[in-house]
């Protein structure tokens, strides 16, 4: 368990191409996406915080007793820059770095999630980012402390790829099995083809 690593997990986007659906309470594994990648976070870092639209979001609830911290972001809808931003200023004090891991990725297991931390605490000065199998840049990706101010930074909908991209010299990638860095659902369509599983 990583006691310097925090977690924050990226919950606050609009989930707008789900139709009406929101694709992190879909059920996997008899639990909510949302929740079951809360618990995936737990199981590697005391401080996990969640990123969320606000109080009242169904997402919140199905959060209850799971030890997080919740981070609402009243402004989430402008970008998942915003949401870093939020969760960022929101660490408590002494953490060595921070991974940022989105939530709607249902194949990263407990196991990816525990190996890379360990990978990073081997190097903790450095940026980290998971891959796929074959190299492809995935998430999630850790951050070092030195990069904090440039994170608390961030708004629009680029992410941290800015950020990676001026400290790539830096960066160390670590490879996860399969496609478990990369499959990200964000349609009906590609939730029901993920359901089915490899034709």
């Amino acid at each position: 368990m990583q006691d310097d690593l925090a977690i924050v997990i990226l919950a606050a986007g609009a989930s707008s191409r789900m139709r009406g659906a929101d694709k992190l309470l879909q059920v996997v594994a008899g639990r909510p996406l949302l929740a079951v990648m809360a618990e995936r976070a737990r199981a590697v870092s005391h401080r996990v915080l969640v990123a969320l639209p606000g109080p009242d979001h169904p997402r919140a609830a199905a959060l209850a007793g799971l030890g997080v911290t919740p981070v609402f972001v009243p402004d989430a809808a402008e970008g998942m820059g915003h949401s870093i931003r939020a969760g960022i200023a929101a660490l408590p004090g002494g953490c060595a770095a921070a991974m940022i891991l989105p939530a709607d990725m249902p194949e990263l297991t407990g196991d990816d999630l525990a190996t890379l931390a360990a990978a990073w605490s081997g190097e903790p000065d450095r940026p980290w980012r998971a891959t796929g199998a074959d190299g492809t840049p995935g998430h999630p990706v850790i951050f070092p402390r030195t990069l904090f101010p440039a994170l608390r930074g961030l708004s629009g909908d680029r992410g941290a790829r800015d950020v990676l991209r001026a400290h790539g010299g830096t960066l160390k990638t670590f490879a996860l099995p399969g496609r478990h860095a990369l499959t990200d659902l964000d349609t009906p369509e590609e939730w029901a083809a993920w359901r089915r599983g490899p034709v």
